[in-house]
């Protein structure tokens, strides 16, 4: 996939490749911009994979919102916006759930 980028030396907009150096001259100096508006949930992002890492804690201090399995592993990461506190997030180790929820680091 070529990707839009100017070359500065000589002012011209370039077709680019990220993987080699291909590079072609633009037909046209138009550029769309498709930008996505909505925010993705974070929760979306953690991959179920996590309940069998042995690296992460594990918990039955906060059982699953959704089946009520009372083991879950958990760990905090910081949000994308730098205003907001750590979270912990935590997974289900049911294998039939892996229900994923968050609740405020206190």
């Amino acid at each position: 996939m070529l990707y839009p980028k100017e070359d500065k030396e000589h002012k011209v907009l370039l077709y680019a490749c990220r993987n080699c150096d291909h590079r072609q001259m633009a037909d046209s100096n138009c550029i769309y911009v498709n930008k996505i508006m909505h925010e993705i949930n974070e929760l979306t992002h953690i991959v179920s994979d996590v309940t069998s890492d042995p690296t992460l804690p594990r918990s039955e201090d906060h059982p699953c919102p959704k089946c009520k399995h009372r083991e879950s592993v958990f760990f905090q990461a910081q949000t994308r916006r730098a205003e907001e506190e750590m979270r912990l997030y935590y997974v289900c180790t049911n294998p039939h759930c892996i229900h994923r929820w968050t609740e405020s680091s206190i």
